[in-house]
C-alpha cells in the first residue's frame, strides 16, 4: 500500500496560451518533507496554484492525487478539506475578520466542533511564539511579515490534515523566526502529516532538513537529490542546469 499523502503524476499547466509546467511528476509520503528548488520563473509557484486549483491556471494534462483520490476537477475549498493546507507566500489581509472565525470556519470544513478553536488557535500560537494579543486583531491587517508567516503556520498545523504545502516560507522571517517556524514544521512531520515546501535558498532547509530536494526548471524537474543538493545550488547556482546567473 502507498504511503503517498500527495502525488504529483505527469502534471502539465497552462497560464492562458502559455504552458508553464511540462509534464512535472513527484510525491510526498506521510511523515516526509519534500523541497522544490529552481530559478525565478521555473514554475515553483505555479506548481503550488495548480496544486489548489486556483482559477487561471489551466490543468491540460495529469494527475493531482491526494491521499489516494485524483483531486484535479475539485475546487480549492474541496482539496483544502481533504487535507491539503497552504502556507502562503504573501499571505493576505482579512479585514473584519479575526484569526479564530477562520480557525473555526477550517474546524467545521473538516467536521470537527469549531467551538475549540480559540484554545486550539492560541496554544498553536504559542507554538510558533506568536504573540496572543496578535489574535485579536484582523486576519493578517498589521502584521509584520513574520508575524503573518507565524500566524498561517499556526493555522495549517490548527486542522488535521494529510500535507502542509508552503511557499517560501521563510521570505520575511527572522533567524529566529525560523527557527521556530522549522520546529513547528518538523513536529507535524513527525506525527505524520507530509511537507512539501518551496524555497529560493537553504536556510529553512537547514533548520528542517528534508528528506529530499527537488529542482525544478523552466517547468521540469532536473534533478532530485538530498540535502546535499541544496548546498551544492548555493554554492554553483544553476548553472549545471544550463541557467544563466540571475543579476
Amino acid at each position: 500500500m502507498s504511503d503517498a499523502v500527495l502525488e504529483v503524476r505527469d502534471l502539465v499547466v497552462a497560464v492562458g496560451a502559455r504552458e508553464i509546467l511540462h509534464g512535472v511528476s513527484l510525491r510526498v509520503d506521510a511523515g516526509r518533507a519534500v523541497a522544490i528548488m529552481g530559478p525565478n520563473g521555473s514554475g515553483k509557484s505555479t506548481l503550488v496554484r495548480a496544486l489548489f486549483g486556483r482559477p487561471g491556471y489551466e490543468q491540460r494534462a495529469g494527475a493531482i492525487v491526494l491521499g489516494g483520490k485524483d483531486v484535479s476537477a475539485e475546487p480549492t475549498f474541496e482539496r483544502a478539506r481533504r487535507g491539503m493546507s497552504l502556507i502562503e507566500q504573501d499571505p493576505i489581509e482579512i479585514p473584519g475578520v479575526r484569526p479564530a472565525t477562520v480557525a473555526a470556519e477550517a474546524l467545521a470544513g473538516r467536521g470537527l466542533d469549531p467551538k475549540g478553536a480559540v484554545g486550539l488557535l492560541e496554544r498553536e500560537a504559542d507554538e510558533v511564539a506568536l504573540d496572543r494579543s496578535l489574535l485579536e486583531r484582523w486576519y493578517n491587517v498589521e502584521l509584520s511579515g513574520g508575524e503573518r508567516k507565524k500566524l498561517e503556520t499556526a493555522m495549517a498545523a490548527l486542522v488535521p490534515g494529510l500535507v502542509v504545502v508552503g511557499d517560501e516560507i521563510d521570505s520575511g522571517l527572522d533567524v529566529d523566526a525560523l527557527r521556530v517556524v522549522a520546529r513547528r514544521l518538523d513536529a507535524l512531520r513527525r506525527s505524520g502529516r507530509g511537507l512539501l515546501l518551496v524555497t529560493h535558498y537553504p536556510r529553512l532547509l537547514r533548520a528542517l532538513q528534508p528528506d529530499a530536494v527537488v529542482v525544478l526548471v523552466e517547468g521540469r524537474i532536473v534533478d532530485t537529490g538530498a540535502m546535499d543538493l541544496a548546498e551544492r545550488i548555493e554554492r554553483e547556482g544553476y548553472r549545471p542546469y544550463g541557467v544563466a546567473d540571475e543579476g
